[in-house]
């Protein structure tokens, strides 16, 4: 169950507290090296930062406006990510959400404690409609979303802000309470 307001996390047997906080510089990188091992040795995607310039500037690009950039923590140890970034119109672009093998499943609760975190912001911000981009090989990813609220849509509905990653192929939109 999540504590809102504190922002822990305790799964149903954790081996330890799940902390969700705002992503500051000092943690930029063991973020890098979470996301970038997980690209490349779990989905085989050869990316790195340069690729990924959003990773470069995580503070301009993803916590400005409406958006966010949250990490989990466990012992310290960075185990989760989620970004939100505002693309105007009261819509927001779900990104960089990423847990680490270890910490994966309801036993844990990491991401669907970054998702509550991410929906809480965005609602609080007035953000009234999450989009996000994945790619087929994603399917753990999928049925995630689907339990939580997102329905796929066509490559056509999305807003013409949306930060659309040239491997997305598989995209999903939730309306958020008013």
């Amino acid at each position: 169950m999540a504590e809102s307001d504190a922002g822990l996390v305790r799964g149903v047997n954790p081996p330890s507290m799940i902390h969700i906080v705002d992503f500051s510089k000092s943690m930029k990188p063991a973020v890098l090296e979470l996301i970038l091992s997980i690209q490349r040795e779990e989905f085989g995607f050869d990316m790195s930062e340069q690729d990924q310039p959003d990773l470069s500037d995580i503070p301009n690009f993803y916590q400005s406006g409406a958006g966010g950039f949250w990490v989990a923590l466990a012992d310290n140890e960075v185990v989760g990510t989620i970004a939100l970034r505002d693309i105007g119109n009261n819509q927001g672009a779900l990104r960089k959400m990423f847990v680490k093998a270890t910490h994966r499943g309801s036993k844990y609760g990491v991401a669907a404690a970054l998702l509550e975190q991410l929906v809480r912001s965005a609602e609080d911000k007035g953000i009234r409609e999450l989009y996000l981009g994945t790619t087929e090989k994603f399917l753990a990813a999928h049925r995630f979303y689907e339990t939580n609220g997102f329905g796929r849509v066509g490559l056509e509905s999305l807003p013409e802000a949306f930060p659309r990653m040239s491997l997305d192929t598989r995209f999903y939109r939730r309306t958020l309470q008013e």
